[in-house]
C-alpha cells in the first residue's frame, strides 16, 4: 500500500557513500537476466521532477491520496484541474537517454524485464515493451462506479471543451502528473463524469493510501524470483511497493545494485549503489557491453 508520503526516513550512516564504479552493474548486466526496477529518478533528465531528491516535489507538494479523492467533489475539482494541466506537460515529455539504455539492454537479450514505479509511460515510448506498470498509468482512465477504462487524451479532449480558457500558470509538474495550483486558480474547474454510467473517473494510477493490485504484485514477485541479479534505477525506495522487491531478491540471494544519486531505503541489502546521473551511468554501461543506443526511438 502507498503511504502518505513522508520525509522522516533517513539514510543508514553506517552505510558506505555511493561509488561511481559502474564495472559491477556492467558485470551483471552482461551476464543477462537481469530486472529492472525504476523509479521517478529516471526520468528526471526528461523534465520531470523526482519526490525525494534535489528540488524534489515532496518539500513544496504533497500527492493526492485515495482517500482525499473519493471524500467529496471538491478534492475531485482540485484534483482533476491539477491533474488536466500537468497532463499538458506529460504529453511533452520525451523519453531520456536512460530510458533508450533501458530499451536498447532489453532488445539485446539482457534484461528478464522491467518494472517501473512510474506513471509516465517513458519507457514504453522509449521503446521497451512488457514493461509492468507498478503503480498504473495517466494514460488511462478508470470509472470508480462500473469499471470502465478509457484512454486519457479523449478525457483531455473533454474537458478542454467543457473548462475553455482553462491557461493558468503552473509552480510545477510532479512526479504524478499533478501541477501545482492555488485554489484561486483552480476556481470553479468543471469536472466530468463517466459516458457510461455518470460514476466518478479516477487515473488508472495508485494514489498514496491505495492498495497495488494484488494480482500486479504476485506478477511482480514472479519476475524477482526469474531474475539472476535486481537492478533499480532512480528510486528513492521509501515506500513498501518498490522496496518489497529488492528484501525479496535480498532474502532469496539474488543481487541487487542500485544506481541512484542519493542514498535510498534499500542501499543496506544492495551489493552496490552508483552515485551517477542515470543518463550518463546507463549510457557508459551500454557502451562497455557494445549496446548502441537507438536515437530513434525518443519519438
Amino acid at each position: 500500500m502507498r503511504m502518505r508520503p513522508t520525509l522522516s526516513w533517513t539514510p543508514d550512516e553506517d552505510l558506505p557513500p555511493g561509488t561511481t564504479d559502474l564495472q559491477p552493474v556492467a558485470d551483471a548486466l552482461g551476464a543477462g537476466g537481469v530486472l529492472v526496477l525504476s523509479g521517478a529518478g529516471i526520468s528526471t533528465e526528461s523534465g520531470i521532477p523526482d519526490y525525494r531528491g534535489e528540488g524534489g516535489s515532496l518539500s513544496r507538494h504533497t500527492p493526492m491520496t485515495y482517500q482525499d479523492f473519493i471524500a467529496g467533489a471538491q478534492a475531485r475539482r482540485r484534483y482533476w484541474a491539477r491533474s488536466h494541466l500537468g497532463w499538458r506537460a506529460f504529453g511533452r515529455a520525451r523519453p531520456n537517454a536512460g530510458h533508450r539504455a533501458v530499451a536498447a539492454l532489453a532488445r539485446h537479450g539482457l534484461l528478464s524485464g522491467v518494472i517501473t514505479q512510474n506513471v509516465d509511460g517513458l519507457h514504453q515510448a522509449a521503446g521497451s515493451e512488457g514493461v509492468v506498470e507498478l503503480h498504473g498509468s495517466l494514460d488511462r482512465v478508470r470509472c470508480l462506479a462500473c469499471g470502465a477504462l478509457s484512454p486519457r487524451r479523449e478525457l483531455a479532449e473533454r474537458l478542454e471543451e467543457a473548462n475553455a480558457g482553462f491557461e493558468p500558470v503552473a509552480a510545477g509538474i510532479n512526479p504524478d502528473g499533478d501541477a501545482d495550483l492555488t485554489d484561486e486558480q483552480v476556481g470553479d474547474f468543471r469536472v466530468l463524469p463517466c459516458l457510461d454510467c455518470g460514476g466518478v473517473l479516477k487515473p488508472d494510477v495508485v494514489f498514496f493510501g491505495e492498495a497495488v493490485p494484488p494480482t500486479r504484485v504476485e506478477h511482480c514477485r514472479e519476475l524477482v524470483r526469474a531474475a539472476t541479479s535486481l537492478l533499480v534505477l532512480g528510486s528513492s525506495l521509501t515506500v513498501m511497493s518498490g522496496l518489497r522487491f529488492v528484501r525479496q531478491a535480498a532474502q532469496a540471494g539474488t543481487p541487487v545494485l542500485i544506481v541512484n544519486r542519493d542514498p535510498t531505503r534499500g542501499d543496506r541489502h544492495a551489493r552496490t549503489r552508483v552515485a551517477l546521473p542515470l543518463g550518463a551511468a546507463l549510457t557508459a554501461v551500454a557502451a562497455r557491453l557494445d549496446v548502441p543506443l537507438d536515437d530513434g526511438a525518443a519519438t
